[in-house]
């Protein structure tokens, strides 16, 4: 099982709200997820983002790749993780 840190959707329509999870690489966008990371809330102004920094580690030394728009939100937050 290949293991991605991504996001997922939340909130209505035009007001996004997303959680960053850990989720298997063949489930759905907003489907089942395997463990909460943190949040991230765009729609503030600065974007609030919220980790969970030892399970992201945790999960980056199992080997999870976290996505491209993920990444970048831990660059901008400056988090160093164990693979980021």
């Amino acid at each position: 099982m290949s293991v991605r840190i991504r996001l997922t959707r939340k909130g209505t329509k035009k007001k996004p709200f997303y959680r960053i999870v850990a989720a298997d690489v063949e489930a759905p966008r907003d489907g089942k997820f395997l463990e909460a990371l943190g949040t991230y809330n765009p729609m503030t102004e600065p974007a609030i983002i919220v980790l969970n920094e030892e399970r992201i580690n945790y999960w980056l030394g199992e080997g999870a790749k976290p996505s491209t728009t993920v990444q970048s939100l831990f660059k901008n937050q400056g988090f160093k993780g164990a693979a980021a």
